[in-house]
């Protein structure tokens, strides 16, 4: 369905609005919830496309009037006009490229530090603000579900959920080697110093997605939780780690305070990677799907952050640069979200 067929938008309203209705709606807190939310998400766009409609038509009345009375106040105003409907016309074709099976789903964006050491591992912490910071700017809400950090700086991996419609097709494609050339803030020299980190993204399913995981495959470790928690932590060991054996999938969750909670959460993450690896053509590439870890290195990234002696960050992809590098830093990464969105598109088509 195109995401703006607003007949049909306004029809699915209509029905939400019977559901919300219903003296049992709230038997169920957390289905209640979710309804609320995709009720929100429809009224949004349907406000969305009024909006664009309002405002293309204040930009006929200005130009109608231009024409009538030349003034060169005008032109301006004019020009502002029609770039904001530009840029919110391609807002409304990014969300209509969105057709993947699960790209509607919530995301799962596991970080880990490459090589580099603590620079590394600082670039990692990097990462999971940026992807932050771009969540936030998008009212996504974020819930971390692991986090290695390192006593001398940084952290080794993470793990963590964001919420929001569409946010696995649009961070889909962040999956890759994210590398940093910068001056080191542990150099005492101020060498530069170039180093990597891998992300991984996964949508988070629904609950009524299974799939077939035989119990005899897995291995499941627990062990004490070493990040924040308050007084449960190091105190029982409620982290889990679960090992997919056929396929080497590794899986971990730490920061729900019982181990029964994180298992849970661990459980979804690791059906998560299965669903995607049965859906790759090659099921043998396994790499494919959660990144190959051991090659975070040089020649293997899919985008480029230069701190020193420019700044520029570069996707190889598709050649989109940013010179700002910090406001990509802060979030401001639709670009390149957006712009391989396209590429893959044009893919399609030929």
């Amino acid at each position: 369905m195109n995401p703006f067929d607003i007949p049909t938008l306004e029809q699915q309203l209509e029905e939400f609005g019977y559901k919300v209705a219903e003296e049992s709606f709230w038997n169920d807190n957390q289905k209640a919830q979710e309804i609320l939310q995709k009720k929100k998400n429809i009224e949004l766009k349907i406000e969305g496309y009024q909006n664009l409609i309002h405002d293309f038509n204040d930009l006929k009345l200005m130009i109608e009037l231009a024409i009538e009375e030349p003034e060169e106040s005008f032109v301006d105003e004019i020009e502002e006009a029609y770039e904001n409907i530009l840029q919110k016309v391609d807002g409304f074709k990014i969300e209509i490229l969105l057709k993947g099976e699960y790209d509607k789903n919530n995301a799962i964006i596991s970080i880990h530090a490459g090589s580099g050491g603590l620079d590394a591992q600082d670039w990692a912490e990097m990462l999971v603000r940026m992807y932050t910071r771009w969540a936030e700017r998008k009212n996504f809400h974020i819930k971390t579900m692991n986090l290695i950090s390192d006593k001398e700086g940084g952290i080794k991996s993470a793990d963590f959920l964001i919420q929001g419609e569409n946010a696995y097709g649009y961070l889909k494609n962040e999956k890759g080697v994210h590398r940093i050339v910068r001056i080191s803030p542990y150099d005492s020299s101020g060498r530069r110093h170039t180093s990597f980190a891998s992300l991984d993204v996964m949508p988070e399913l629904d609950d009524d997605v299974k799939i077939d995981i035989d119990m005899k495959d897995l291995r499941i470790d627990t062990y004490r939780s070493s990040g924040a928690g308050g007084q449960h932590v190091n105190k029982t060991d409620s982290a889990i780690r679960i090992t997919h054996l056929p396929t080497n999938i590794v899986v971990q969750c730490q920061n729900e305070r019982s181990q029964h909670q994180n298992k849970e959460i661990a459980m979804k993450m690791l059906m998560a990677k299965l669903i995607a690896l049965k859906e790759q053509e090659k099921k043998q590439r396994i790499n494919e799907l959660q990144g190959d870890y051991s090659q975070i290195t040089w020649g293997s990234q899919i985008r480029s952050y230069v701190f020193h002696p420019y700044t520029m960050v570069k996707d190889h992809r598709t050649d989109a640069e940013v010179g700002n590098v910090q406001s990509v830093m802060d979030g401001d990464i639709d670009i390149f979200i957006n712009e391989k969105l396209k590429q893959d598109a044009l893919e399609v088509k030929q």
